[in-house]
């Protein structure tokens, strides 16, 4: 079961200074859904710039616990850890976006 063989239904690209991070959504041959979460990181090698990745599959089962948990480590670092910093200040639009569209993805 290739991974190129998988039908991406929809991608989303979130630019982050080094980092990128994409979601993609795609479709297995029984027609069910899963997203990968991939992180892609530009660093210097020799005479130019190489991408080191990282990758996490998560499965329709996991969707609910892992926006939780996520959820309640953001909230943990802002309201706890650093609740003097004003998090809007990291908030920039990037229209270089999948589909030419702004970012739309909050965690709050």
């Amino acid at each position: 079961m290739e991974e190129r063989e998988r039908e991406e239904l929809f991608s989303k690209r979130i630019r982050a200074g080094k980092r990128t991070y994409f979601f993609d959504v795609k479709s297995t041959r029984s027609n069910d859904y899963y997203i990968t979460i991939t992180e892609s990181r530009r660093y210097q090698k020799d005479d130019g710039f190489a991408y080191e990745k990282h990758k996490m599959f998560l499965y329709k089962e996991d969707f609910d616990k892992f926006v939780e948990g996520l959820q309640e480590a953001v909230d943990h670092v802002k309201h706890e850890l650093l609740p003097d910093v004003d998090f809007t200040q990291f908030n920039r639009e990037d229209e270089d976006t999948v589909g030419g569209f702004g970012s739309d993805l909050k965690w709050e």
